[in-house]
């Protein structure tokens, strides 16, 4: 695999369980500095990943960095599970559930029909356990500390919102959706449409507009190839 560095280079990853973006911008950016006997070198990703969510990530490198901006602003496809009876402080499994709901009443019919509710533009609560900041600091390090603060709702878009399969309760589901949408707490206000409670149980990106994880590596393959 040969890097331009004089140009600038678009890397897509698959970056993997428990890794953050963060890590995985960091990893790159050590090993092209070695790689090429260069000081310095400008890296970054375009569109945060959780460390618990896997899939696509856009790495961009010198010149390309001036980009990063126009591929954040692209759509985002991912395919994930819910797990429909529970809900966590973080809306996912970072968090153990700490609610519990009946689910006696929930059917296929009534998971279909409520999916339906959430295709356009929406208006969501982003977690109190993400990276967004409240007057400097990252409010996942104000949960951390048990500190509960409003945090104001924003308008996203849901292009597409498919159940693909039923197991209760755990469903499977494909979304495309635009930036700034939190799927966690697209799972969260799911379960309480259904009148219930969910958490996001499994998340991965598959695409960024017309990028797609099929044409990706893994980060220590990209590092052993450059």
């Amino acid at each position: 695999m040969s890097i331009n560095i004089k140009e600038g280079e678009l890397i897509l990853i698959d970056k993997e369980l428990n890794w953050t973006s963060f890590d995985v911008v960091n990893k790159i950016r050590y090993a092209i500095k070695k790689k090429f006997d260069i000081k310095k070198i400008k890296v970054g990703h375009a569109g945060t990943l959780d460390p618990l969510a896997t899939g696509l990530l856009i790495i961009c490198c010198g010149k390309m960095t001036k980009s990063i901006n126009n591929f954040s602003a692209m759509n985002k496809t991912y395919t994930g599970k819910i797990t429909i009876g529970s809900t966590t402080p973080s809306y996912d499994l970072e968090t153990k559930p700490n609610v519990h709901y009946p689910i006696d009443h929930i059917d296929e019919r009534l998971i279909l029909k409520t999916a339906k509710k959430f295709v356009g533009k929406i208006f969501q609560t982003p977690p109190m356990f993400s990276a967004i900041k409240k007057d400097g600091v990252r409010l996942y390090n104000l949960a951390r500390q048990g500190k509960e603060i409003k945090i104001d709702k924003r308008e996203v878009s849901i292009d597409s919102f498919e159940i693909t399969s039923f197991n209760l309760p755990e469903i499977s589901f494909n979304v495309t959706c635009s930036k700034g949408t939190y799927i966690r707490s697209l799972a969260h206000d799911f379960g309480k449409e259904l009148k219930s409670g969910a958490h996001l149980s499994e998340l991965r990106r598959i695409k960024i507009g017309d990028y797609s994880v099929k044409d990706s590596v893994k980060v220590m393959d990209f590092i052993r190839e450059i």
